[in-house]
């Protein structure tokens, strides 16, 4: 394996330009570093991340961006940071998070990108870097993303089989894929299965949920479960039972989405479809990465190319066994 001194006697400099050179490129005359950098890539001398970005061009920084609010009392987003973390780590690969204000604050190889909105696909468009979706799109960029549509089938169908006759869909009032997928996939089930059923949308917030039951206590008979879009929704919704009277989960069950910690803080823990977000993100990691590596092939046109990972019904209180 060659050394800082192989590349000073390979270049004929001082170990300290070499070092200068990967250190504080600016210091050194730019013929001299091009000589420099010839030689370490002669000697495939890769001491450190530093030196590899500074051979290959690349700031070996990659962001995330979130075009949405996040929520403390929500570790949703830390389980994603943790699996893309994780495996950049391994590639010697910084992460940078960014927000919706601060996007363009530096340089990158690439984006991983989640809470998108319409209005911000025009920035998108105009990005030299690869780019990733946590969440389906249908503009053609690559993402990862769980099947929403068979997740919220698997809800319906396990209240079904624990004997619930009637369903509530409680989705949340986005028109975005992940809703789409899920309403979609509640609706076939009900045509499927002739099940008593009906669909409501909601703003994603505990108490907008749990007024709604107070609201509307009347139309939601005994022997009901609600199939919730967030485990947001969901406690929302049990809150509301429970404060009219409503037993969970003898006579009302619910099922939320997601099982990042609020599923084991409600007043009875929550049956959850259970998201694997620490692998998601590890799974968007590797996918920009290998753009990132290929650059010719991400300038071309190309298949979208998708990853769905299943998420895991997580069978707690707030249904019956």
């Amino acid at each position: 394996m060659a050394t800082l001194n192989d590349v000073a006697k390979r270049a004929n400099v001082s170990k300290m330009t070499v070092s200068r050179a990967i250190n504080h490129p600016e210091q050194v005359r730019p013929e001299l570093r091009d000589s420099i950098l010839h030689v370490m890539a002669e000697l495939n001398y890769q001491p450190n991340a530093a030196a590899r970005a500074l051979v290959s061009r690349r700031t070996r920084v990659v962001k995330l961006t979130i075009f949405e609010d996040m929520d403390t009392t929500e570790p949703y987003y830390m389980m994603l940071l943790a699996g893309i973390s994780n495996e950049l780590n391994q590639h010697q690969y910084a992460l940078q998070l960014a927000t919706s204000n601060s996007y363009e604050v530096g340089e990158c190889d690439g984006y991983i990108l989640t809470g998108i909105r319409q209005k911000n696909y025009a920035w998108v468009e105009q990005l030299r870097q690869p780019v990733v979706f946590f969440g389906r799109n249908q503009q053609g960029y690559d993402y990862v993303d769980t099947n929403n549509y068979q997740a919220i089938q698997d809800s319906a169908g396990y209240a079904v089989q624990t004997g619930y006759t009637n369903l509530v869909f409680v989705g949340i009032a986005v028109d975005e894929p992940f809703e789409t997928d899920r309403e979609q996939g509640f609706r076939d089930f009900v045509t499927q299965t002739g099940v008593g059923a009906r669909m409501i949308r909601l703003a994603n917030h505990c108490h907008v949920a749990t007024d709604y039951v107070r609201q509307h206590w009347r139309e939601f008979p005994r022997n009901t479960a609600f199939i919730c879009a967030s485990d947001r929704l969901a406690i929302g919704i049990e809150d509301g039972v429970i404060l009219q009277g409503g037993r969970v989960p003898d006579d009302y069950g619910i099922i939320g989405f997601d099982g990042v910690l609020l599923n084991q803080i409600a007043s009875k823990r929550l049956t959850t479809m259970q998201q694997p977000l620490e692998a998601m993100g590890r799974a968007a990691a590797r996918l920009l990465l290998a753009n990132i590596a290929h650059p010719d092939t991400e300038s071309q046109p190309h298949a979208q190319e998708k990853i769905i990972i299943n998420s895991r019904l997580s069978i707690s209180e707030s249904t019956r066994a």
